[in-house]
């Protein structure tokens, strides 16, 4: 099958730099799956499960949460706010913060601020979760 050179890049450093056959992700506007000879593209990442499968058939996931994806000349990039792999996530944590962010947004009168960012540390946490199992 026909692969494409990805490289997944974060602000802590590059999370994967290789050949790929495929690349799938969470966009603002829905999941996009990226082959070889993908047309040029470019577009904002939403919060949610990326994967990507290896030449030798290997899936790798992991929770990728905001950023940038670009397709141009045959390269893929994505540059991510956090990417995390499964291996790589702490159950542990991010099961208290998902219900840490339960108990705010159970509290009675929240206010905008605190309301919207206890539902992104809910999304946050539920994302994570969601991969690491």
């Amino acid at each position: 099958m026909a692969t494409f050179h990805l490289k997944i890049m974060t602000p802590d450093g590059t999370a994967y730099e290789g050949e790929v056959v495929r690349v799938v992700c969470r966009t603002i506007t829905g999941d996009l799956a990226i082959l070889a000879r993908h047309t040029d593209y470019c577009t904002a990442l939403g919060m949610g499960d990326a994967h990507i499968v290896q030449e030798d058939g290997t899936s790798r996931h992991a929770a990728c949460m905001g950023g940038m994806l670009s397709m141009i000349d045959g390269e893929c990039h994505l540059l991510a706010t956090t990417f995390e792999w499964a291996d790589q996530i702490d159950k542990a944590r991010a099961e208290a913060s998902k219900a840490r962010a339960e108990e705010i947004l159970a509290r009675k009168n929240l206010d905008r601020r605190e309301m919207e960012l206890a539902q992104a540390r809910l999304k946050r946490a539920l994302v994570r979760t969601s991969v690491a199992k």
